[in-house]
């Protein structure tokens, strides 16, 4: 796969991918900048459920979708997560990355280290672990019986979203994931019970990047390692 900055798509105009949110532009270009967010984050109405367009002013425009410089001594098409900025790059050519906002793990439910994507789903039905289910009991009323156990399946009121993505270490499962959230207006915090949570055109257009197999490094929150992103401290 091609991951040089000229040949990737981002699902919208290639104007779109060069977005920049600096306060020196003029008023046209910003307008015309929105449009384009306006158009990556539209509603999705060819998938398996719609999905809903994103109300961009519930949004920090810092976590939207752009590509940003990006030193760092990964390979092309590594995913590396930020928690601390809340962020996640995919790794392009020449210096450069695609940049996604997430929201990650509140205190106590981080997990950092460097896994594989062992399979990828579609509005993937969601087993919540059994340490869950025992800080939360009142999750098994929401729970149906699925081939795989209590779960709940893929669909709108999934709490995985349109997409997933599962982190595995060698023949073990991590129980992390990376996957979609009809919940936009999360991205940029700590809120998750470890998991990595993105919007959900964020997690198609990942998805549609990212085969099976790919390396993902999620940092150390407190220090992370290993990376620069010359534009977020601009965001």
């Amino acid at each position: 796969m091609d991951l040089s900055r000229r040949t990737f798509l981002l699902g919208a105009s290639a104007a779109a991918a060069g977005v920049t949110l600096q306060s020196s532009r003029t008023f046209a270009q910003s307008l015309r900048d929105m449009s384009a967010y306006q158009r990556m984050y539209g509603p999705v109405d060819d998938d398996l459920y719609p999905i809903p367009g994103i109300e961009l002013s519930r949004i920090n425009p810092a976590y939207l979708r752009r590509v940003v410089q990006y030193d760092t001594t990964e390979a092309p098409g590594t995913i590396v997560v930020d928690p601390r900025s809340r962020y996640l790059y995919l790794v392009m050519r020449d210096g450069m990355a695609v940049r996604y906002g997430v929201g990650v793990g509140r205190s106590g439910f981080g997990w950092s280290g460097a896994a594989t994507i062992k399979n990828k789903q579609e509005w993937p039905d969601w087993y919540p672990p059994k340490e869950m289910f025992a800080r939360e009991p009142e999750l098994l009323e929401q729970m149906g019986e699925l081939q795989g156990g209590p779960g709940m399946p893929g669909g709108p009121g999934n709490p995985l979203g349109a997409r997933a993505l599962y982190l595995w270490q060698g023949n073990k499962d991590t129980l992390y994931r990376i996957h979609g959230t009809f919940e936009p207006w999360t991205i940029g915090t700590n809120v998750s019970s470890g998991c990595i949570r993105m919007i959900n055109q964020d997690v198609i257009d990942l998805y549609d990047h990212t085969p099976a197999g790919t390396k993902v490094v999620v940092l150390n929150a407190p220090s992370g390692r290993g990376r620069r992103d010359q534009t977020a401290a601009r965001s």
